[in-house]
């Protein structure tokens, strides 16, 4: 269960993290209204916040979000940007989860 909540929290801090910086991009980028990068910014602060949910510290934590964002932010181009991922963004995406898995869930003798 417990890995299930942080996998949970690491999905809901990187949909603030990819959909903020996403909407101050199609602000900048894209010539969107204003309003789209002052939400993109309150979203990343969102994600901030979010992100102290996790139980382990805050090096651990942002090391294994590295590898889950590398994940996110294909399938959101993937599903967003019509960006179709080759089977080298599909390998090297696995690759980052293996990593996550072994840093943040594998077990710790307590020292």
């Amino acid at each position: 269960m417990m890995v299930a909540k942080s996998l949970l929290i690491f999905l809901i801090a990187g949909i603030c993290e990819i959909g903020g910086g996403y909407l101050i991009w199609l602000w900048l980028k894209s010539g969107k209204p204003i309003w789209y990068g002052i939400l993109g910014g309150l979203i990343l602060a969102l994600y901030g916040v979010v992100a102290t949910w996790q139980s382990a510290g805050f090096g651990r934590v942002y090391a294994t979000y590295g590898g889950i964002f590398i994940v996110l932010s294909l399938l959101w181009a993937w599903k967003v940007d019509n960006f179709k991922p080759d089977q080298y963004d599909i390998i090297g995406a696995l690759v980052a989860l293996i990593g996550v898995f072994i840093i943040f869930y594998a077990p710790r003798t307590i020292r």
